[in-house]
């Protein structure tokens, strides 16, 4: 069996609108995908039981998707198993996970059933404390954000005024023209993904997905966030009408209606935006720029005030970084009050009977 290919992935993102879930992206219950929720507090294990299971299943995955925290990156969200239609997800906050169809699509494992309630009720007050200050950092660190993503609006509304957008579309055409196929008479299917985050590692892309989902890849040179975007959502709509799926991947500053990297794995193609906020180094098969849509003397005349936003959107972006990585160190020590209080035996019995049940799943199909 070939190697299996891992998908590193943020379904969560740190906005200029606050902290953004993708968790409705974790596989279609009418596709028969099932989805065992976790839930427990932090320092419970969710994350490592994951890993557990991911571990298990692995050698006999074609491609298995691993979604990471996006305030901290070495921490796992959720993982999918394509090929099986199984995912297993963390559904605390913030992307709180309920059941829909409890039994029949979803499954509970509650770790909170390992712990010692009287234990954390004698440290509340340390508890809540931690609780408290985390929440403090997360809400600065989204203010921080919103200000960044104010700063860069006013770049973006400037830039669209200098950009010829049919010749955008015309160029999306022309590319869908040359590499889609003609319509099958059925409608692609998109999937969201957020390839890149804003993190408490700073700005996270995922380049090893990029190149596992595509050995072509188009690099679009934007350092003004206009006219990629459009590109990449006309290049989106065409695809899905020649009926090609399609992993679009929503900027997470702006994650409602800005695409900043496309991919079409069955033409193993890629279209990623790149700039300062967009580092990228994979070598391209084509890179396209955005001055050929764009009034360069128009850029020119406002080139000093560009500059002061996106340099202060930048700082901005590095401070909310700064803040969640406080949060990450606060939330360390909160997990200690849990793993203190954890039954690790009953919490490693979940752990293999979750993982037994994966296996047993994964088999019968």
């Amino acid at each position: 069996m070939p190697e299996t290919k891992i998908l590193r992935f943020f379904l969560g993102a740190n906005s200029a609108q606050g902290f953004v879930s993708r968790f409705d992206q974790l596989g279609d219950p009418r596709d028969g995908w099932r989805l065992t929720i976790l839930k427990g507090g932090p320092g419970t294990g969710k994350s490592t039981l994951m890993k557990n299971v991911a571990s298990k299943l692995s050698d006999r995955c074609q491609v298995v998707e691993e979604i990471h925290c996006s305030s901290d990156v070495d921490s796992l969200d959720a993982v999918l198993f394509p090929e099986y239609r199984l995912s297993i997800a963390d559904g605390t906050a913030p992307h709180t996970l309920d059941p829909k169809y409890p039994g029949a699509c979803e499954t509970i494992a509650n770790l909170s059933d390992c712990w010692n309630e009287s234990k954390l009720f004698d440290s509340r007050d340390a508890i809540m404390a931690s609780v408290n200050r985390c929440s403090d950092l997360h809400r600065s660190s989204s203010g921080y954000l919103y200000a960044a993503g104010s700063l860069l609006t006013e770049v973006q509304l400037m830039a669209r005024a200098a950009t010829d957008e049919e010749k955008v579309r015309r160029l999306a055409r022309s590319i869908a023209a040359r590499e889609f196929p003609k319509s099958s008479g059925k409608e692609g299917r998109e999937r969201i993904r957020f390839l890149s985050g804003i993190t408490n590692k700073g700005l996270v892309v995922f380049e090893d997905t990029a190149r596992a989902l595509a050995s072509r890849i188009h690099l679009l040179e934007d350092p003004w966030g206009v006219s990629a975007p459009l590109l990449l959502g006309e290049l989106r709509q065409l695809a899905l009408a020649a009926g090609l799926d399609v992993i679009s991947c929503p900027c997470p500053l702006f994650p409602f209606g800005r695409i900043e990297h496309l991919f079409l794995p069955e033409l193993d193609l890629g279209f990623m935006m790149f700039n300062r906020f967009h580092s990228v180094t994979l070598t391209p098969e084509r890179i396209i720029h955005a001055r050929r849509f764009t009034d360069l003397e128009m850029i020119q005349s406002r080139k000093r005030r560009i500059a002061f936003l996106q340099r202060a959107a930048w700082n901005m972006v590095e401070q909310s970084c700064t803040l969640l990585a406080q949060a990450k160190e606060e939330h360390d020590r909160l997990e200690k009050y849990y793993v203190d209080a954890m039954d690790w035996t009953a919490q490693q019995s979940l752990t293999e009977q979750v993982t037994e049940r994966f296996e047993a799943l994964s088999k019968a199909e």
